[in-house]
């Protein structure tokens, strides 16, 4: 059976240099092992399928999955999924506001100056990272434990837990060796600088450690975090993927009722159909 698919660019102010989502319009009938299959052979970071929604208030239901499981919510895929689902015809019932139903429950995605942007989902684990997982992650990262300001756990779905370096420079400059969690690193640039933070994001996958180009989900996370602590101001913009050659911009705000939004660009690069 044919069905639509687009592959979107995300989080990418420059054509191909942010984050591509594989994006399948039409879901319904594929097994479980049938998207994984799929996901498995796009090897992006992540592979989409729309399908209807199954809770009132829904627009759609997306599945998200990675090149070896599902994942209960994941950022970039949230908006490039929005993106497709929108310029394929889809309408939402609430003018201005899309919802999503994925397996983190609803998330709504709106139109801001600075492109899409999805509402930050709670954490699902928050606090502080005990001592011992603090030193294993300086070792993974090839840091000294001094060079870690501090640690939290910053999981909404992926299992994110979140380090915090006392620069951009030092983020730059990590070579990490084979990590066993997925690890996402941030560091602030100078003040008056374009970017706020650098974020990097590690998980490990065969075997070996993988970085991703550009990560919706651990950006909400951080968002919360760095806000909650007064490490940062709303709003402001987030780089990553500068050490793969990427130049992802994520914009982070937050509205007078306190919600996060988490946003960026969103463009089709490939459309076409696929055999599935």
């Amino acid at each position: 059976m044919r069905r639509s698919f687009q592959q979107v660019d995300v989080f990418g102010e420059t054509p191909y240099l942010g984050n591509p989502v594989a994006v399948v319009l039409d879901g319904e009938g594929l097994t479980t092992g049938e998207m994984l299959r799929f996901a498995h052979w796009t090897n992006l970071s992540e592979t989409t399928f729309v399908l209807p929604p199954s809770v009132p208030g829904a627009d759609y239901r997306v599945r998200i999955f990675t090149p070896t499981g599902e994942l209960p919510f994941a950022g970039h895929p949230t908006l490039g999924t929005c993106h497709a689902w929108l310029s394929a015809g889809g309408a939402p019932a609430r003018p201005g506001v899309v919802v999503q139903e994925c397996g983190a429950g609803l998330v709504p995605v709106r139109d801001t100056a600075d492109g899409r942007a999805f509402a930050a989902p709670p954490l699902l684990r928050s606090g502080p990272v005990e001592e011992s997982l603090v030193e294993h992650l300086a070792r993974v990262l090839g840091v000294g434990r001094a060079a870690i300001a501090d640690a939290q756990w910053a999981d909404n779905g992926p299992g994110w837990v979140a380090v915090l370096l006392s620069s951009a420079e030092e983020v730059l400059a990590l070579r990490p060796g084979l990590v066993d969690l997925d690890v996402g690193v941030a560091g602030p640039y100078p003040p008056g600088s374009p970017c706020a933070f650098e974020v990097r994001a590690f998980f490990p996958k065969d075997g070996a450690t993988v970085e991703d180009p550009v990560t919706g989900s651990l950006n909400a996370s951080l968002a919360q975090w760095l806000l909650r602590t007064g490490r940062a101001e709303t709003p402001y913009v987030a780089s990553q993927g500068t050490a793969l050659g990427r130049a992802g911009r994520v914009h982070v705000s937050r509205d007078p009722g306190g919600t996060i939004w988490v946003g960026g660009t969103t463009v089709t690069r490939v459309t076409g159909q696929v055999e599935l």
